[in-house]
Parts: C-alpha cells; sequence; structure tokens
C-alpha cells in the first residue's frame, strides 16, 4: 500500500476511504490550527471541499471546522474550542454524513464527465460540487437536442450498472500512457507530483485524481441534470444533484 504524506502528516484517507475514526499524536497545537502525525481529514481540492469533525483527548472536545493545506496539514478548530497540547494523544473522527455525501457527489461528477465524454467528446473546463449537489463545465460548442435528457438517463443507466469504482496509485511515466487519463482542458497535475493517484470507473472513466469516492456507481445513487447553462464561448455548464 502507498504512503500519502503531507508534511508531516501521514494522509490515511488517500488509502482507505472508508476510514472515519482513528487514533494519532498531536505534533504542533495553537489557536491558529493543529497538526497531527496521521489524519483521514480530507484538505478539500478538485474541488471538494474539506471534512469537518472532532478531536477528543483527555474528556475535552475541540471541533475542527475544516482544514488549510501549507507546509503542513492544518486542522482548523472552531472559534473558542480548546486545542490539544503538543504530544497528546487524540481520537479524531471525521463528520461521516457530510463526508459520505461529498464522497457519493464526486464520484458522480466523474461519472458524468465519462458519459459526457464517450457520447459526446467533450473536455472538462471547470467544476465544483457541495454535498449532494455539483456542476462541472465542458467545452461543447453546439447543445444537441435532447442532450439534458439523454445525459441523465445515460447517467442513471451507468449508475444500475453499478461499475466498480477503483483507486490506484502509479508512477507518473505509466500513468501518462493511460490514454485520455486527463478529462480537462488543461493538465492540472503539477510537474512534481511523480506518484499519480488514478481514480477508475471500471469500463467508463479513467482519471488522475486526488479526492474520495464510493466503491461503486450504484453507490452514488440518482443523478438528475437539474440545469444547463450556457457559460459563454461555447462553455456548457451542467448542474447536477444526487439523491437516493
Amino acid at each position: 500500500m502507498t504512503t500519502h504524506d503531507h508534511g508531516r502528516t501521514a494522509r490515511l484517507e488517500l488509502d482507505d476511504q472508508a476510514l472515519r475514526e482513528w487514533e494519532a499524536l498531536v505534533l504542533h497545537s495553537d489557536a491558529e490550527g493543529v497538526v497531527l502525525d496521521r489524519s483521514a481529514f480530507y484538505p478539500g481540492g478538485g474541488g471538494q471541499p474539506p471534512d469537518r469533525g472532532v478531536l477528543l483527548w483527555q474528556g475535552v472536545q475541540t471541533r475542527i471546522a475544516g482544514v488549510r493545506k501549507g507546509d503542513d496539514l492544518v486542522l482548523i478548530p472552531e472559534e473558542g474550542d480548546p486545542v490539544p497540547p503538543v504530544g497528546t494523544s487524540v481520537r479524531c473522527a471525521v463528520e461521516d454524513d457530510r463526508r459520505t455525501a461529498l464522497m457519493r457527489t464526486h464520484s458522480g461528477l466523474h461519472l458524468l464527465c465519462g458519459v459526457v465524454f464517450r457520447d459526446y467528446g467533450c473536455l472538462v473546463t471547470g467544476g465544483n460540487m457541495d454535498e449532494l449537489s455539483a456542476r462541472m463545465d465542458f467545452d461543447l460548442r453546439e447543445v444537441p437536442p435532447g442532450f439534458k435528457q439523454a445525459v441523465e438517463d445515460a447517467c442513471n443507466l451507468e449508475v444500475e450498472r453499478d461499475r466498480r469504482i477503483e483507486v490506484s496509485t502509479l508512477p507518473r511515466e505509466k500513468a501518462f500512457e493511460i490514454p485520455d487519463i486527463i478529462r480537462t482542458a488543461t493538465n492540472l497535475v503539477p510537474p512534481e507530483v511523480q506518484d499519480v493517484r488514478i481514480v477508475d470507473i471500471v469500463g467508463l472513466d479513467t482519471q488522475a485524481d486526488g479526492g474520495t469516492h464510493v466503491a461503486s456507481t450504484r453507490q452514488i445513487g440518482r443523478i438528475t441534470v437539474a440545469k444547463v447553462e450556457n457559460k459563454g464561448r461555447g462553455f456548457r455548464r451542467l448542474r447536477i444533484k444526487i439523491s437516493d
């Protein structure tokens, strides 16, 4: 299993996306934030917002409102909450409902991307997500008749097919040998990244990606294409919603 580190913190969530509770040691602590030796708090990136949760220590609770990326991964405490001193062992927990909703949404965007690329050959120009709602922008010059419903129907057919969603890590050279591994109009993988994390919706979509995902397309739930917007210069924005 590949070990993913950011600064002094081992990132557990990239290897075990189902992990919600774990033990850790405090390496740094002040009113601005807490650094742990190991963490499953997703720090945000690729349109996916950071996790929230709690640290429990010596009968005290510190609520975590977000994560800041710098030289270290810094957990941001809620204003006014006490923070554990350096050297303290803490019990950590990610807010499960939020993380699971974001995982379903992120996988839903990959599924949408795969469908639009397969059926219309369009690259992604941007995207963002919240819990069970998201938007993705495509380089699509003309909107074919019935496009909105056709995309929604195709997405939900892929949900019903219950395709596996597999995560792996490859050396950069090997990763970029995969056809169409970059589905965005520009390559967003920084040149210094030598080990590329790959998210594969088996048989539909394979992309370089650093976020968290569910294990199969059926776990995403139903996808509704709520709106197709014209963003100018041939760019189209698809807004989706995820439901049970």
